[in-house]
Parts: C-alpha cells; structure tokens; sequence
C-alpha cells in the first residue's frame, strides 16, 4: 500500500466515527460479524456486519429464485452467529432443508408465524429487544422510515444483529425498496450461472451480491460463490469479468 493509499484509509476512517457519533453510536462498543472476504468487509466499516444494527436484502428480480438466493444469503449470515435465531414470517413456503445446506440448522431457529404484517412487526420487534440472540430474521413487504427507526433502536440497545428480507406479493410493492430506511445496510441479491468446472457437472452456485447502500461507506458489488454448509460465501474465481458473461446473463432474465 502506498504512502497516499494509507492517509487515505485514515481519513476515510476518521470521517466514518464522525458520522457514527453524530449518529449516535459513536461511543458504544460495536462488534461486527466479518463475511471473511476480504474484498467485501474492506467496503463495510469495522469490517463486517454491524451487531446491534438493522440489514436490509432483497432478491435482484421479481421472481421466485432472486427471492431464495435472498433468503439463503440471509440464512448464511444468521447461521455465521452464535445463539438462538428468531425468524418471522407470514408466507409458510420457507424450505427448512435448504436453510440446513447454508449451516443454519433447524435446532437452532425459533419460527414466528403470524397471520399478518403488523403482528409480525410486533414479534421481530420484541425479539430484537430481548438480547441474547445471535439474530432476529423478518420477512417484509413494506419498511417504512419510522419502522426501520424503531428497529434500528431496538437492535442497538440489545446487540443483536437484525436482518429484513424484503419479499413482495406484486410487482408494484417492489418500488418501495427505493425508499429511505434507517437500516445500516441495504444488499441485492441475483442468481447467476453456476461456476464452470473442467468436467461434466453443475459447479458451486453464484451470486451476484450488490452492496446498494452502507452508512459510513460506498457501495459496491461482488460475484460470490453461494454459501456453504457454514455459511460461508467467497469471491468468485472469475469476478474480475464484470462486463461479459454476468451483465448478459442479468440481461437475458
């Protein structure tokens, strides 16, 4: 790293404690749950995940398989944590064993099924106030900006690490994923072809992984290897061709 390079990331980190004091945070301890790729948790301030923050994701497309590869990229991340995880939902189509594949493991989930967005609301709420969970999971529709505040603050006075998926019935609810919330940060998630392999066979499943916003921070994209039994995701062995073969298949959905 260069003389310039290093002032850089110096003043870069001096002005992401500004923002966070001026948010509020600066002063609290804050731990992070690092992805272990480096190339991302350089992009995330203090490296990882914020614990005790509010992280919104959503599928890249309308369709049923962007929506999973959400919900497994969720799953991964909550399974990376220590503890219970508390997920809730109200659409009961969740594939438990596709969860197991991504390390979270059924023993370790407590399921929330409410019969309405509201009751939901009420249940992610409570779960991230009560502390001592490695996560609190809720499936969304709409997240409004006093909503997401209420979570935030929720998450940051018990630690816990709160993640929202955001799922639509229709395609007109999708534009509200536009709007402001007060999350720490916000992901797309697109299913891409599957990683090439010198025989015959299907390869380790890739995601493009698109880091729309970061507080403190610039956002970003990456092309992942999916997660594994542990949770874990990689960067992908040809993410450096971001102009040919992952634009077009985007382009051809």
């Amino acid at each position: 790293m260069t003389a310039a390079a290093s002032i850089s990331n110096t003043v870069l980190d001096e002005l992401r404690e500004k923002i966070a004091n001026l948010e509020g945070v600066g002063s609290r301890h804050r731990s992070v749950l690092p992805f272990g790729v480096p190339e991302m948790d350089a992009r995330l301030p203090g490296g990882g995940l914020a614990c005790g923050a509010l992280h919104e994701v959503a599928g890249g497309g309308n369709g049923a398989i962007d929506g999973a590869a959400a919900a497994l990229f969720v799953g991964g991340i909550a399974a990376r944590t220590t503890g219970k995880v508390v997920w809730c939902l109200t659409r009961f189509d969740l594939f438990f064993p596709a969860l197991a594949q991504v390390g979270l493991h059924p023993d370790r989930v407590i399921f929330v099924e409410c019969d309405k967005e509201e009751a939901m609301l009420a249940s992610f709420e409570e779960a991230l106030r009560y502390g001592g969970l490695g996560a609190v999971v809720a499936e969304l529709v709409r997240l409004p900006m006093t909503v997401s505040r209420r979570l935030q603050l929720a998450a940051e006075k018990s630690g816990t690490l709160g993640l929202v998926i955001r799922r639509w019935r229709r395609q007109s609810e999708a534009s509200d994923f536009g709007s402001p919330t007060a999350a720490a940060t916000r992901w797309r998630i697109s299913v891409l072809p599957s990683e090439p392999l010198p025989v015959l066979g299907v390869g380790r499943a890739r995601w493009l992984t698109e880091l729309i916003r970061v507080r403190a921070g610039e956002s970003a994209e990456f092309v992942v290897g999916a997660c594994d039994g542990q949770g874990r995701i990689c960067l992908s062995s040809d993410a450096g061709d971001r102009s040919g073969e992952t634009r077009r298949s985007l382009a051809t959905r």
